[in-house]
């Protein structure tokens, strides 16, 4: 229920992409979407091979830090600077904003 109702505010533009984030119990993942083409732009998680070997034997909040940083980077090649950040209904706490604050140091503006 709260996330359809902030789905439904929040829209990514071609100016401005939503970031969507997801977290599960063991990894992070963020997406930065287009939703007017309905077309991802961008993408990271804990899962991915650049970030596998670092977040290994790190906390949940330690890894959501380097998913930002990875995300602001690969948003920046695409030619993405600012975007929407789309929660998804979960509260803004130490990994959302250890999530947000990398993304922000690496250039994204939200």
């Amino acid at each position: 229920m709260r996330q359809s109702r902030s789905r439904n505010r929040i829209i990514g533009t071609t100016e401005r992409p939503r970031m969507c984030v997801f977290v599960s119990n063991k990894q992070i993942y963020v997406q930065i979407v287009n939703d007017l083409e309905g077309k991802t732009l961008a993408e990271a998680s804990t899962l991915s091979a650049e970030l596998q070997d670092k977040a290994t034997g790190k906390s949940m909040t330690e890894k959501a830090g380097l998913v930002g940083g990875r995300i602001a980077e690969v948003a920046k090649e695409k030619g993405v600077s600012a975007v929407c950040f789309d929660k998804s209904g979960y509260k803004y706490g130490k990994r959302l904003s250890s999530l947000a604050d990398a993304a922000r140091k690496g250039g994204l503006q939200f």
